[in-house]
């Protein structure tokens, strides 16, 4: 079991930015899910952990290991696909593999294209093995993405904001690779799409201005908003008089009309009807929260 301990850890960058304030997480095997708006500052931790800059202050431990002290171990053992990533222009899937994995010290050769043979076929790319990476579509590249972050075996996963511009076929399909890889090692999933967190992790975060505003796992966090969220559908123009005398957490059109969401103990007025929370209801109430605290 890989172990994966976050204490107290905050960065501010030299303009005086601060990026994370006092985050403490503990992650085990499985998918953990890390949600926050854009800026909330996932891109700053997940850089952290993979020992690509040094925190502020705070601790980050993996197996027991000190990494902030010891960044070689987590390099070591880390697989890293940031949001966007470039490829040599021209050369094939199975060579930028190869010279990726002599980088990460695979330097038997058959060892390396046994490895290269297996994850292309794991991310469903050994039909196009031959073609040029800078070809690819949007879905193929990030299913190379994860082979690149796979080779070496390592025990720990972060894949940072993979599915933003994916259709939903390839969406669906990136989803179950990291399903699937996610049985034996840690994946460490940051992203601002609540859908991702919903279906693949079975615990979860929510980060915020730098600061860790939730924690536990979507199903318990759900449950707690069981019959205290009322819908309404309403016309725009009511909207600013609704948010002045009510706790609205979120609003989305259809079919010409705003439909509202409301935080609510008991029924807010007759036109509201309770309706059974998801995660993103968890997720625009413990925001809404925070920049009230603000």
């Amino acid at each position: 079991m890989n172990s994966l301990i976050i204490k107290n850890l905050s960065k501010t960058y030299e303009n005086d930015t601060q990026a994370l304030a006092n985050v403490s997480l503990e992650i085990n095997n499985g998918m953990f899910g890390l949600l926050g708006p854009n800026g909330a500052g996932k891109s700053t931790l997940m850089r952290t952990i993979a020992a690509l800059q040094e925190p502020s202050s705070g601790s980050i431990s993996f197996n027991g290991i000190d990494i902030v002290q010891n960044p070689r171990y987590i390099r070591e053992n880390i697989g890293y696909l940031p949001q966007e990533f470039g490829v040599y222009p021209k050369i094939s899937a199975y060579r930028l593999l190869d010279h990726l994995a002599v980088l990460k010290g695979i330097v038997d050769k058959k060892e390396r294209h046994d490895q290269i043979l297996y994850l292309l076929q794991q991310t469903n790319l050994l039909p196009h093995k031959d073609k040029a990476v800078h070809s690819f579509s949007g879905g193929m590249r990030q299913r190379f993405g994860i082979a690149q972050a796979l080779l070496g075996n390592p025990k720990i996963i972060i894949v940072d904001e993979p599915t933003a511009g994916l259709d939903p076929e390839e969406r669906n399909r990136f989803n179950n690779l990291l399903s699937e890889i996610g049985e034996n090692i840690i994946v460490l999933l940051s992203t601002h799409i609540v859908e991702d967190v919903r279906d693949l992790c079975t615990n979860m975060a929510i980060i915020s201005n730098g600061k860790l505003i939730l924690e536990g796992q979507p199903n318990e966090a759900i449950a707690s908003l069981k019959d205290k969220i009322w819908m309404k559908a309403i016309n725009k123009s009511e909207l600013e008089e609704y948010q002045a005398n009510m706790t609205i957490i979120s609003s989305n059109l259809n079919s010409g009309k705003l439909n509202i969401h409301v935080f609510s103990e008991q029924q807010p007025d007759l036109g509201f009807s309770l309706i059974a929370p998801d995660l993103s209801d968890v997720y625009f109430r413990v925001l809404a929260q925070n920049q009230f605290k603000i």
